[in-house]
């Protein structure tokens, strides 16, 4: 295909955008200039996963865990002065027992590798940016460059840095197009705007890329829409992909099992009218079984690859690592904590998920089931976190968790602003007060987001928000203003 052929396709594809699809993309490429390359502390390991098999095609880590192996935040860098305080902190000191015993004094599996309890999904979705940098660098270096070809040098971080930022934005694209499905594009757009720079997510789409929480979001996202998309009358082929996608949302994330829910409460519609239609159509019920069997055969073949990672490095694929060998807290769940703690609280953080949150009930008024569901996953999810031996994320902008709520979030949202215009009689009016009222939230959050990035915020120790406030007012603007007069300063 020639270039001039390949320009018209481009450009036929964004005339076909609406004016709200356009805003979304030019957005995008105006925020990645701030993205941070990095591959360090959890992203280690998710990195793990790819670099080893596509550079020294096996899954002994030495590369990446160093040899002799350390405990992982050990051998990264802590964005904090007050690192050491963090393993003295008795709240740490079941994840500082767990790594000592798995990656430093037992380092070994019982198959002869070093210990990987991270999940394979953000490795198979880096895979083709980070082979198309492998050949890169591989022609590079018979032109006579010397780039290091071991998976370490900066084109693979850049690759996989720049996949996990545009893996990000896809979740509130696609969240976006879902949103519009239920309300105005003007309020799917605003929801989308502000959960995109007013939740966690940004921090693991610019700053900490190499983490599986963008992954994570964008998964749930297509898994999602395409579930809200085919759900009236679904094929045959529209189920097997939809196990499919099923299978990678896990393969990232497995607490994202419990967005089967949404499929799960198909089957169960299906077969309450196979029951009625017995008479009718007696061979309904067998028909949804053997859709809803193809559904779940898929999804189980796309969640074997983190079962043969599993066999491989730990000689069982049912093997949880770190979160086998640890207590949870079944009898003492953190509902309270989770949402409100002054270091990790969900709404103390992000207060515009509250918004979103309350959203969800509107949604249920125009939509019973998909309503229902998102209500219920949220709170199943909310409820799992709880329960969590690391429930607060520690080294974690807000509760890191939640970004996997990221479409159910902007739905909610949307939902909540377009209920909202019948309080204000117009959506002129409406959008006369919500905009501003998003404006400030995403402005307060980009100011956290500044403060964790600097560490004005401690990352691991407690959180005194009388501080945080006189920083987001007095510190922070001059502090920026510092930062951008130095840096036009130096390319003057």
């Amino acid at each position: 295909m020639s270039l001039s052929k390949i320009a018209a396709s481009m450009l036929r594809l964004w005339t076909a955008r609406s004016r709200y699809e356009k805003i979304l993309i030019v957005l995008f490429l105006l925020t990645t200039p701030f993205l941070q390359p990095s591959v360090r502390m959890d992203g280690t390991g998710y990195y793990a996963y790819l670099r080893s098999p596509l550079i020294d095609h096996n899954f002994a880590f030495a590369s990446d865990w160093h040899n002799p192996p350390q405990p992982l935040f050990y051998q990264c860098r802590v964005c904090s002065p007050d690192a050491k305080l963090y393993w003295n902190h008795p709240a740490n000191q079941l994840l500082f027992v767990y790594l000592n015993a798995h990656m430093y004094t037992n380092p070994i599996t019982k198959t002869g590798h070093l210990p990987n309890f991270y999940t394979v999904g953000p490795a198979i979705l880096w895979l083709p940016f980070a082979a198309t940098a492998h050949l890169a660098v591989l022609a590079a270096n018979r032109l006579g460059f010397a780039v290091a070809s071991d998976g370490h040098s900066w084109p693979y971080i850049a690759a996989v840095s720049v996949a996990s930022n545009l893996y990000g934005f896809l979740a509130i694209f696609i969240s976006f197009r879902l949103a519009r499905k239920f309300v105005a594009e003007i309020w799917a757009f605003w929801a989308a705007v502000g959960v995109w720079f007013a939740s966690s997510l940004p921090v693991y789409m610019y700053l900490e890329p190499s983490w599986s929480h963008a992954h994570s979001a964008f998964c749930v996202a297509l898994f999602l829409w395409y579930w809200q998309r085919t759900r009236v009358a679904r094929t045959r082929n529209q189920w097997l992909l939809l196990g499919l996608l099923a299978g990678l949302m896990v393969d990232v994330y497995l607490a994202n099992a419990i967005f089967v829910l949404a499929p799960a409460s198909d089957c169960l519609l299906g077969y309450l009218r196979a029951w009625r239609e017995r008479r009718e159509n007696p061979g309904l019920w067998l028909r949804n079984l053997r859709l809803h069997l193809l559904f779940s055969a898929s999804a189980i073949i796309a969640f074997s690859p983190m079962l043969i990672s599993r066999q491989i490095v730990y000689g069982t694929p049912w093997a949880l690592g770190m979160y086998a060998d640890v207590a949870w807290n079944w009898h003492s769940p953190n509902f309270r904590a989770v949402l409100f703690s002054a270091n990790h609280g969900l709404f103390v953080w992000t207060p515009i998920l509250i918004l979103a949150v309350l959203g969800l009930l509107a949604l249920y008024r125009q939509d019973h089931q998909i309503g229902a569901v998102c209500m219920v996953t949220s709170l199943l999810f909310y409820g799992l976190i709880s329960v969590y031996p690391w429930w607060d994320g520690r080294l974690a902008f807000g509760n890191r968790f939640f970004v996997s709520l990221t479409p159910i979030f902007i739905v909610g949202l949307a939902s909540l602003f377009s209920w909202s215009v019948r309080l204000w009689g117009s959506q002129r009016s409406a959008a006369r007060r919500l905009i501003p009222i998003t404006a400030m939230l995403i402005l307060w959050n980009l100011g956290l987001v500044y403060q964790f990035s600097v560490t004005l915020v401690p990352h691991i120790t407690q959180v005194y928000w009388d501080q945080v406030v006189w920083n987001q007012f007095r510190v922070v603007p001059q502090q920026i203003l510092s930062d951008v007069s130095a840096k036009v300063t130096r390319h003057l």
